[in-house]
């Protein structure tokens, strides 16, 4: 089975473009829909960031990823390794893929569109669960963010 080298995910989310920026840009309110203790951090372009996962079954994995690009209310980007969970395992060695968050308005909403690219350069004995695991990860992050937002709308 041939592996495509990115994940596309879009959702059309009914929140103000302000709100859903915040809810990519503020580490602590990212973490609270992706599932990262980033309680007191910040994203910043060009910085290595990490915290541990609490998203249940990965509370052993420490997510890290490297904050690539803030375009303000448009491009929000970092690079990690996928699914990089297994205890003992130096990820470092490996070329991270590519994430990018990307909203733009689209009445009635904004739809918010995730890409994780690069995952030809993942070695190749993970590869396929890397990108399979992700491309499900993603589904579920995209309807995170959707309830995350509800929630904080009716708040």
């Amino acid at each position: 089975m041939h592996v495509l080298d990115r994940i596309e995910r879009k959702v059309l989310l009914n929140a103000p473009r302000k709100q859903v920026w915040e809810a990519l840009i503020d580490a602590e309110r990212f973490g609270s829909w992706f599932g990262i203790a980033l309680k007191g951090k910040a994203f910043v372009a060009g910085e290595t960031i990490e915290a541990p996962i609490t998203y249940p079954g990965y509370e052993h994995a420490i997510w890290k990823a490297r904050i690539e690009r803030i375009l303000p209310q448009t491009l929000f980007s970092f690079r990690w390794h996928p699914f990089a969970v297994e205890e003992g395992v130096d990820y470092d060695k490996e070329t991270p893929t590519l994430v990018e968050f990307t909203i733009e308005d689209h009445a009635p909403g904004i739809l918010l569109r995730v890409v994780e690219s690069g995952f030809d350069a993942v070695p190749e004995a993970r590869r396929q669960k890397a990108y399979k695991m992700n491309s499900r990860g993603w589904d579920e992050q995209m309807s995170n963010i959707e309830t995350y937002l509800n929630h904080a709308r009716q708040a």
